[in-house]
């Protein structure tokens, strides 16, 4: 199975003044979360990723990825024999998507997503 880029986060200090920014520079759709700030982006292209625009869970402004892979746990494992360090453990957003995060051996942080939709509770 190949491994694309499904999805990236904008993750900012202040997430309302980023998702302005992108809605008056690229023209993307930003649609808010009100309970968790969280912007679900639609870049409005028949190509490439739509992503999100959140308020950083660090302190620090960052982009991340996140890679489709059809076993999570086996490449959660693999990362991990090559160096990276576990930041957050498989994780089921019911009816949503499951994903872990990992970082690499400089410090960079990457998400991986499971393939299938997990069922809603």
């Amino acid at each position: 199975m190949p491994n694309p880029v499904v999805h990236f986060e904008i993750q900012s200090t202040e997430p309302g003044k980023s998702q302005d920014f992108f809605r008056e520079v690229f023209g993307w759709q930003v649609d808010v979360v009100p309970e968790m700030g969280y912007g679900l982006v639609n870049t409005g292209a028949e190509s490439g990723i739509n992503g999100g625009i959140e308020p950083s869970p660090t302190g620090e402004n960052r982009v991340m990825i996140y890679i489709e892979v059809d076993d999570i746990q086996g490449y959660l494992d693999r990362a991990v024999a090559a160096g990276a360090g576990v930041v957050m453990p498989v994780t089921v957003v019911p009816g949503a998507v499951t994903f872990a995060l990992f970082s690499d051996p400089a410090g960079a942080v990457v998400g991986i997503v499971d393939s299938e939709t997990p069922p809603a509770e």
